[in-house]
């Protein structure tokens, strides 16, 4: 049982004449006795919530940023109506401060029988799982001066996927894309390494074009038309040790290569290649592999990736290579999302990168700070000179580690998170254009 503010009021209210006309036990007698009565009355004539029968419906997955609805349904099978106040619990990250007691608290009535439906309103505020916790429920009497008071479990999940903000770069580098295999309205020829077909000359035409052998065998002049190399392995390989945990603005360095990584994917995809995923620090905590069909890869990868989370732990180098190497049997393109620390590329990754190179063409994207340019533009005060010069120095730093990639013959990426996406995807296509997928 539980008492109400009404019967405190109602309480407060009846001591008033008996502290001033009988303050003796005979006054708090006759005001507390029907106020008991009428407490104990009002608890059983409440609705049971035990009986109580929930279901759920709804919303479940949601991207980021964006919001879920999940419907509570509550029968009451007894014969008592209910009057209720009810709380959908949920954990802390399932929205925001500001809207969780708007959003989880429900005030409601269902007559003996019936049922009735609630929708609470779900705004994650990062990737994951977000599994419900217990329905609290509070039923009143009809004189609201006692409540009885219960909870249920109601399992339901609803799980906050990856936002994909760059997908606004997409349109654009799909333009590119079509400029690159011929196939737009403007003047210009597709480029590309991959033979597609013949076609007679036309004045204007570059003459390195010219096929000799088939202009031999015909009266017109042939040409060789080539398309940009389709049908490509490329393995996006996300590093997830302790580096990646490092928040740049708002966000951990993780979710910033996770967005490059959906871009890259449905431009891929788009153009004819296979995508694969790994996710490695010592151990592959994530996989997805041998899809062909471009919404079919997205939509797994957004899925696998909600999920993921940095791991604080040192990422393994060798076994990072040698997973790459186990999940890449043919010639590809392996897209390795890390750092550009010093330490964890030359004491890591140089040693085991000529493994990569050797049959695989290896680009390497890294999301940089904007604080530090930031500070090293800063001047004016003693501490702003010294942010600048710890910002160049960081900065030079940076550029060593990359031209050290460099000369190993990987193409380096190094990008703040708002840029990583469409820099990385502007790098496939040139890869693409030179025929070094």
């Amino acid at each position: 049982m539980a008492l109400t503010g009404r019967a405190a009021l109602v309480a407060a209210l009846g001591s008033l004449p008996v502290g001033i006309l009988a303050p003796n036990w005979t006054g708090i007698l006759a005001v507390e006795v029907p106020l008991s009565l009428a407490i104990l009355c009002d608890y059983a004539l409440a609705a049971p919530v035990r009986t109580l029968q929930f279901t759920r419906s709804g919303d479940t997955s949601v991207r980021l940023g964006e919001t879920a609805a999940v419907q509570l349904t509550v029968t009451n099978p007894s014969r008592r109506p209910l009057r209720a106040h009810l709380r959908d619990a949920w954990p802390p990250s399932s929205w925001t401060a500001e809207a969780e007691q708007a959003s989880s608290r429900h005030q409601f009535a269902v007559p003996a029988g019936e049922r009735r439906r609630l929708t609470t309103l779900l705004r994650p505020s990062r990737r994951g799982d977000r599994q419900a916790d217990r329905v609290t429920v509070r039923s009143f009497g009809p004189l609201g001066l006692a409540s009885r008071q219960g909870y249920h479990r109601v399992p339901w999940t609803v799980r906050a996927l990856p936002p994909f903000t760059s997908r606004k770069h997409l349109p654009s580098r799909l333009a590119r894309l079509r400029e690159l295999d011929g196939r737009t309205s403007v003047l210009t020829r597709g480029e590309g390494t991959e033979f597609d077909s013949l076609r007679a000359y036309v004045p204007g035409d570059d003459t390195r074009s010219i096929d000799w052998r088939a202009t031999a065998r015909q009266s017109a002049v042939a040409v060789r038309t080539w398309r940009p190399e389709r049908d490509r392995h490329i393995l996006v390989v996300l590093d997830t040790g302790r580096t990646s945990a490092g928040r740049v603005g708002d966000v951990p360095r993780l979710d910033a290569a996770m967005d490059a990584t959906l871009l890259l994917t449905a431009l891929a995809t788009r153009a004819g290649d296979r995508v694969n995923l790994i996710a490695y620090d010592r151990r592959v905590r994530a996989q997805v592999q041998g899809r062909t069909a471009g919404g079919d890869v997205l939509a797994t990868l957004v899925n696998t990736l909600a999920t993921l989370e940095p791991e604080l732990v040192e990422t393994d180098a060798h076994g990072l290579s040698t997973a790459a190497l186990a999940n890449a049997p043919r010639r590809s393109l392996i897209v390795l999302l890390t750092s550009l620390d010093a330490a964890p590329i030359e004491e890591g990754l140089l040693p085991v990168l000529p493994q990569l190179t050797q049959r695989h063409t290896v680009l390497v994207a890294a999301v940089a700070d904007p604080h530090v340019e930031a500070m090293a533009h800063a001047r004016g005060t003693a501490d702003a000179i010294y942010e600048a010069a710890a910002g160049m120095q960081a900065q030079a730093q940076r550029r060593r580690t990359a031209d050290q990639l460099r000369r190993h013959g990987v193409t380096v990426v190094d990008a703040t998170p708002n840029e990583l996406a469409p820099e990385l995807a502007d790098a496939y296509l040139a890869l693409k254009a030179a025929g070094r997928l």
